[in-house]
């Protein structure tokens, strides 16, 4: 599976970490889309784009990839990403510490429902609500969760991707 990463200067020291935790320790092919310095000044839109078009041209041929942002809030990241066709970027701030289930009472997974229900094929990562260790825990986890296709979540993804 190829990778791509991006972070403004808020989360370019964990990205860099990141980047190299999924290449060598998780044996993801990686791309590093920026930033390449630490620049105090840099801004996140147009770095994140270039992982995010990345990631969109990929899904337009059909090829299995996955980008992971990240920034301070993450907030602006998922934003940015989320504007080029087929891409499905999630946003995660860490665990909430309280235990979520669904409406049957099931426990839920929050990254792996991202995956689950929508596909999400981009993560946002919040870098000011996690540490190295957690950042590492959550990429981990959500590169290996699967789309298991049901048809609803199918039928809902598409409908997202019409408009």
């Amino acid at each position: 599976m190829k990778v791509y990463f991006a972070s403004d200067h808020a989360g370019f020291e964990i990205k860099n970490e990141l980047v190299r935790f999924v290449r060598d320790q998780l044996g993801c092919d990686v791309e590093d889309c920026g930033a390449r310095v630490h620049d105090p000044q840099d801004d996140y839109p147009g770095i994140v784009a270039v992982a995010a078009s990345r990631l969109a041209a990929d899904v337009a041929a059909g090829k299995d990839s996955r980008a992971i942002v990240a920034g301070a809030s993450g907030q602006g990241e998922a934003i940015v990403a989320n504007r080029f066709k087929g891409v499905r970027c999630a946003l995660y701030y860490g665990d909430p510490g309280i235990a979520q289930v669904d409406a049957a009472g099931r426990r839920l997974d929050i990254l792996a429902s991202t995956r689950e229900h929508n596909n999400a094929n981009a993560l946002s990562l919040g870098l000011r609500f996690l540490t190295l260790d957690q950042a590492k825990a959550a990429v981990a986890h959500w590169l290996a969760a699967p789309f298991p296709g049901d048809p609803r979540h199918a039928r809902r993804i598409a409908q997202i991707d019409q408009v």
